[in-house]
């Protein structure tokens, strides 16, 4: 097991704030580096598997990614995008044929079947459709999350899935990331005794809050998935891995109490553009988010030539949400939410979703009847009440992955379903449609919780 110095761990420490959450100045008896283990039963490939996108937007070109860095694995042939842009950009980078763009995902499966696999990352509403028309057709399947807004369209889909050879994988990448896999490998390994309790607090960021459930594609909930679905299926989905026992019943708390008209300051404007006397001292600003920072701008479809960018990000701006006011847009999802699950095993979890953080993270602390794990995304803390050592683990900053998004696991989830599809094995898969399925029912429970405010029961159909 490689053994990082330990001096030099604890002055980085000092310098991170996750660290500050892990308390550094406690004396760890060992510093380890986590690694990102391979997998003993993936094989070299004889030839790449092929992969049509359905929604070159940013999920789509994550994936695409993964394409252009490991062409012996996945070779992305056909594409399915209404914005010209989007498809005319995700086509170059991949040499995709005329005869396979399309405008639609419908018009995917007027054609006879061409690949192997469909990724597909359209919005959240156009989920059902493409995945029961792909699994009637035989393709595989890499479907992004939320699998619907429907509880109901959820569970055909786990139905039709039942019923096909095909390999469907959802993306909750967090189980493919080094840091999450060895916190669950240690939550699971017994050494503490028997787990009681889990707390787990995700932190939006302001920012990103403002950009993506106020401005962007889900600030209203009812016209695509409420905020614990949208945003939170991944941590759903960690809680009931950790916990490894299903989940019963759930209390749920939360409301907008901030990102409305009432708060909008004294000579704020509808736009930021607008001539807004307090947009300097705004934090939610877009013209400093996009314009000056050049944040997020990937959704805004603006040339890559940075020469080019500034004029197209104002334009946008005056079009389009993410020039709107924060205090003036039409949302309601809320932006702090708190869930109580009651595990089997008698485990309690409790999860915090908050909006207002300076950082864009997770941290999560597990308690057993004989120690404390601690994680903050980056480092995991576990000490031993009974013989007081502390062992602390820190992410590897050198590992095969770690370029990729969510900590790796966007890259490593692709290898696990381009290894699945090449074995056609789903035996492979680390992330299965059922354990997905159920974490979506305690999303969509906790959400009926917190509308009516009563105690939920969790079962599926």
């Amino acid at each position: 097991m490689p053994t990082l110095n330990r001096r030099d761990v604890l002055k980085t420490l000092g310098l991170t704030a996750g660290a500050a959450a892990l308390t550094p100045t406690a004396q760890a008896n060992e510093i380890r580096e986590i690694t990102f283990p391979e997998n003993p039963d993936y094989i070299p490939l004889a030839q790449p598997i092929t992969a049509i996108v359905l929604g070159a937007g940013n999920r789509g070109n994550v994936y695409g990614r993964y394409a252009v860095a490991y062409p012996n694995d996945v070779k992305m042939v056909g594409v399915a995008e209404p914005n010209e842009f989007r498809n005319e950009r995700f086509a170059k980078t991949h040499g995709i044929e005329s005869a396979h763009r399309f405008k639609t995902w419908e018009d995917v499966f007027k054609v006879p079947k061409f690949a192997d696999a469909v990724i597909i990352s359209t919005p959240d509403t156009l989920h059902y459709g493409p995945a029961m028309k792909a699994l009637e057709m035989g393709y595989h399947i890499l479907l992004e999350k939320p699998i619907s807004p429907s509880m109901q369209e959820c569970l055909d889909i786990l139905a039709a899935t039942k019923k096909s050879k095909s390999i469907i994988a959802v993306c909750h990448v967090l189980r493919y990331t080094a840091y999450f896999r060895k916190l669950k490998e240690l939550c699971a390994s017994g050494t503490l005794g028997e787990m009681i309790s889990i707390n787990h607090l995700e932190g939006i960021e302001h920012v990103h809050m403002a950009h993506s459930y106020v401005r962007g594609n889900w600030h209203e909930s009812e016209k695509t998935n409420p905020l614990i679905l949208a945003k939170s299926s991944h941590d759903l989905d960690i809680m009931r891995w950790i916990a490894n026992t299903p989940a019963k019943t759930v209390s749920a708390y939360g409301n907008l109490k901030w990102f409305k008209l009432e708060n909008a300051p004294a000579g704020s404007t509808e736009r930021c553009v607008e001539g807004c006397k307090v947009e300097r001292e705004c934090p939610f600003s877009a013209i400093k988010v996009y314009y000056e920072q050049k944040k997020r701008i990937h959704v805004l479809d603006v040339p890559e030539d940075p020469s080019l960018q500034g004029p197209a990000i104002l334009e946008r701006l005056k079009t389009s949400n993410y020039g709107r006011c924060v205090y003036r847009m039409n949302n309601d999802q809320p932006d702090h939410y708190t869930s109580i699950f009651q595990f089997g095993n008698g485990i309690l979890a409790t999860f915090g979703l908050e909006a207002f953080t300076a950082w864009e993270a997770r941290k999560t602390r597990v308690m057993f009847s004989m120690g404390e794990i601690e994680g903050d995304n980056d480092l995991i803390k576990v000490t031993d009440f009974r013989t007081k050592e502390v062992t602390i683990w820190k992410a590897s900053a050198q590992k095969e992955f770690n370029n990729s998004g969510h900590g790796g696991g966007d890259h490593g989830l692709m290898q696990n379903f381009v290894q699945a599809v090449a074995q056609n094995n789903r035996a492979l898969l680390t992330s299965t449609i059922d354990a997905s399925i159920e974490s979506h029912v305690m999303g969509f429970m906790a959400e009926a919780s917190r509308k009516s405010g009563k105690s939920m029961d969790i079962k599926l159909g």
